[in-house]
Parts: structure tokens; sequence; C-alpha cells
């Protein structure tokens, strides 16, 4: 806990000193956690005194989150009737079960999605959930990679995987060996908020930062970024609300950063 000056509740901070960070990064995340980046080279106190003159921003961004949870979207249960849809790439999108006699439920994505499952799956929602879950990934993959190639290729680097998962609270990853996750939930997003976080992944092998000449470079990349991340703030919560994890309540997925 980071008891900051002020008639304020002290933030839940967690600080981590990293030997990449070229700046002081301040990461207010959906949970209320503030995380605390501190370049090894910068001394304690100076992070803190940084930490302090933006405490304003940050007591804003967590009262944002706190607004944005309270409107979430409750998680959405799927009709198995031939009568619901679901977002793919920025469009909503007929869900069609079509009885078939398979050994399991096989997922075929056209205009439509058709979802063919036996009689007996058709009564048991959480294989279709499953199967439907597998396909968006599978799809997911499938156009991280044309994209991931592309802009890689235009920018430069080189990158391994994707790996794709559904992370609660991020959008994407890249670690210093150049390993990329990113969210299937993204293909159901618009294309151009996929292709948003994987330039934005890309760019982090050239700065595993959120500095100013990362987000130049991001810039250069792609002039209209602002407006994908602003989406991706705006819309995320309703994304998870769509298939949802096992127990887990949608959240205001990304974070916001601050940086020296």
């Amino acid at each position: 806990m980071a008891d900051l000056l002020g008639p304020f509740a002290p933030l839940q901070l967690t600080e981590r000193v990293s030997a990449r960070a070229d700046n002081i990064r301040i990461e207010v995340r959906p949970d209320g956690n503030v995380l605390l980046v501190i370049p090894k080279r910068v001394p304690r106190a100076t992070a803190h005194a940084f930490l302090k003159s933006r405490e304003e921003w940050v007591r804003q961004k967590l009262a944002e989150l706190k607004t944005r949870a309270s409107r979430l979207p409750t998680k959405r249960a799927m009709r198995w009737d031939g009568t619901d849809t679901i977002s793919l790439r920025g469009r909503e999108t007929a869900v069609r079960v079509v009885l078939a006699r398979m050994a399991r439920p096989t997922l075929r994505i056209g205009d439509d999605i058709q979802l063919y499952c036996s009689t007996q799956d058709l009564a048991r929602p959480e294989k279709l959930v499953s199967a439907l879950r597998a396909g968006m990934a599978k799809l997911a993959r499938h156009d991280a990679k044309l994209l991931l190639d592309a802009e890689s290729a235009r920018l430069g680097v080189r990158y391994e995987g994707p790996r794709i998962a559904d992370q609660k609270s991020l959008w994407g990853s890249c670690t210093p060996d150049g390993l990329i996750s990113l969210n299937w939930r993204l293909v159901m997003a618009p294309p151009e908020a996929l292709r948003y976080v994987v330039i934005h992944e890309l760019c982090h092998r050239r700065h595993l930062d959120h500095s100013p000449r990362f987000w130049r470079l991001v810039e250069k990349q792609m002039a209209d970024h602002a407006h994908w991340r602003s989406w991706l703030r705006e819309h995320g919560a309703a994304l998870h609300a769509v298939l949802p994890k096992s127990g887990v309540e949608p959240t205001p997925a990304g974070l916001f950063d601050g940086a020296l």
C-alpha cells in the first residue's frame, strides 16, 4: 500500500523494478491495483515523487474504472435455437444450429456461423459453448497471423507465435524474446482494432516499454491508433460478456498508462 499525502484512501500499489524500462511508468489496472514500474537506474524516491505528482491523474483513472465497472454488461448466455447472433469481425453474425450425426460439435464459419451437433449435444450447452469458443479462437489465430506477417515485414521485425488465449485484462502482450500473445476476443471486434493490437505488440520488438519513442513508432505505423485504443476501452467489457470464462465476470479490459 502506498500512503500518499492528502485526504485519500491509500493506493493499492505494486512496484516493479525493470532493467529494460527507460522511463518510470504508472499503470492503473481494472482491478484497482496501481503498478509503478521503476527503471533500475532510477532511485525509488524519485519514482515515488513522480507517482505523487501524478496522483490526481491516478485517482481520476481509478474513478473512471469504478464508474465503468458499475455499468458492466452482464454475462450473456447463448440461445441455441437459431435466433442468436455473435459479433464477428465487427459485424453481428447469425449462429445457426444444424442437427447432424456428429461425434462432437463442429463449427463452420462463412456469412453466418453454422454449428453442427447431435441431438444429445444440443441438450448440453456447455459443449456448444466450448465448440464456439474454440472456433472463434481458431479464426482469431488465422486473422492475427496474416496481420502479424504483414505488419512485421513492414516494421522490419521478427516475432514468435502468436499464442491465442483469453486474457482477463489484456488484449495482447510481447515477451522480450518476441513471443506475442493475443486475446481471441479481438476477432469479435472490427478488424482495425485487432490491427492496432498487433501493431502495438510488434512495436514492442523495437521498444519494450511505453515511452514516447514507442508511441511515436505506433503512430507512424497506424495514424488512427488512438481511436482503436479508445474503442477497446469503451467496448472491451461487452466483448468479455459474450462466452465468458466460467466463474469470471466481465471486466473493463486494458489498462491506462502514464509515463515520465
